[in-house]
């Protein structure tokens, strides 16, 4: 007897409002989204995804199956784009990794993400960010997407690896070339970040500096037996790809979202230290950065809360599911800036548990900045199209995202 499952539209995925029948059909639902053929079990509950999580029963490396077959959920993504065999290796390194091998890699990650060094980045992002508002408010028009998110974004996690500013661009013109999922540029970008980063690591070996690469690279340094050439590279193209992309269409979701709610954003402007401690997190819990969490595995046969799970059988969060789950949150598909989330981060957006979003910090702080510059310190910003008219582009198997936010001052 064939296995019975549904499917769902990467739109859909995105799309809050649609969760209604989902939620009716039990903790997880077998399904197939859209760009991905393989079934998964998708969570759509906060408290279910939450302790899934945090579930030693769950794990992220599929390859640890005993008996394990077929392809991951990432190599079937790869596959679709048309990803040559031998750039497997530098992608899901650190998501899909597993217990100690998972803390050492994630130490090393973490370097680049202390408080410290993530705080002293705020004066320069400020900057940055005034200098693009002054640009764009001089055209008069322009796109918040490519001309705020990812040259912010970018300016962000390059300062943190200590990439040069000269080399800025044409990463970022990668990252925005991954984005796409076209095979045609997918494929030559990683090729590009993949040699860029080998010729770095090279430099940094003969020449180093002050910055990340040369700290991985250093001989004899912590973690130097884990540090081969490419775990290296797959760092790299992590941290930028995770960097750069999120956020840039993040931040558009999150201006986008105001912009939506005029009383919101009258009332943040009335009351900004509302800002950091409320609207930013609110924003993360509405519009909520990625689509879908990473997937994890059942390393074992067992039911959760009576649902009847196989060994191997992939298990899929929707962040936007459970941060949008009424059992969870008061009505909420409500944006609302003064929103408590209690405790904690009140959100799953960054994930839980031991894969907790590394640059959650980071993230915040982007967003921090952008509102109050574009938003609060300066107003008369407003959609440049009507809100039917904005264009949105699927991540295969994932959801979707917004392609461009065209605004005008």
């Amino acid at each position: 007897m064939s296995e019975q499952f549904s499917r769902l539209t990467n739109a859909t995925v995105s799309n809050p409002a649609e969760y209604g029948p989902l939620r009716e059909q039990g903790p997880l639902l077998r399904t197939v989204i859209d760009g991905a053929e393989l079934p998964v079990w998708f969570v759509v509950g906060f408290d279910d995804c939450k302790e899934i999580l945090h579930d030693s029963r769950f794990i992220r490396d599929q390859s640890k199956l005993p008996g394990a077959e077929g392809p991951s959920l990432t190599d079937e993504i790869l596959k679709q784009v048309g990803m040559p065999r031998e750039y497997f290796k530098y992608f899901g390194l650190l998501t899909l990794s597993d217990g100690e091998e998972h803390t050492r890699l994630r130490n090393v990650v973490a370097r680049a993400f202390t408080a410290r060094r993530v705080n002293a980045l705020r004066a320069g992002l400020e900057r940055t960010a005034s200098d693009l508002h002054a640009a764009l408010s001089a055209k008069g028009e322009g796109d918040l997407i490519s001309e705020l998110g990812y040259p912010l974004a970018t300016a962000s996690i390059c300062e943190l690896m200590g990439i040069e500013e000269a080399d800025r661009p044409q990463l970022q013109d990668w990252i925005m070339e991954l984005a796409t999922y076209d095979p045609e540029r997918f494929v030559p970008a990683v090729r590009g970040i993949v040699e860029y980063f080998k010729d770095l690591i090279a430099r940094r070996r003969s020449e180093p500096t002050d910055d990340l690469v040369s700290v991985l690279v250093k001989p004899g340094g912590m973690d130097q037996d884990l540090l081969v050439e490419d775990v290296i590279i797959s760092i790299s193209l992590l941290l930028t790809n995770t960097g750069i992309a999120p956020p840039a269409y993040f931040l558009g979701q999150a201006v986008l979202s105001l912009l939506s709610h005029p009383d919101e954003l009258a009332r943040l402007r009335t009351r900004p230290e509302l800002l950091a401690k409320h609207a930013v997190p609110e924003l993360f819990r509405y519009a909520t950065s990625v689509p879908t969490g990473g997937p994890l595995y059942a390393a074992e046969d067992f039911e959760f809360r009576g649902c009847p799970v196989k060994r191997g059988d992939p298990v899929v969060p929707s962040l936007v599911g459970v941060n949008h789950d009424p059992k969870q949150f008061s009505d909420p598909q409500r944006l609302d800036v003064a929103r408590d989330l209690g405790p904690g981060i009140g959100h799953l957006a960054f994930g839980s548990g031991s894969h907790y979003c590394t640059g959650a910090g980071l993230a915040e702080l982007e967003t921090e900045i952008v509102i109050d510059t574009f938003l609060i310190q300066n107003q008369g910003m407003e959609l440049a199209v009507e809100p039917d008219q904005l264009q949105y582009f699927d991540l295969p198997g994932k959801g979707t995202l917004l392609s461009s936010l065209p605004v005008r001052f």
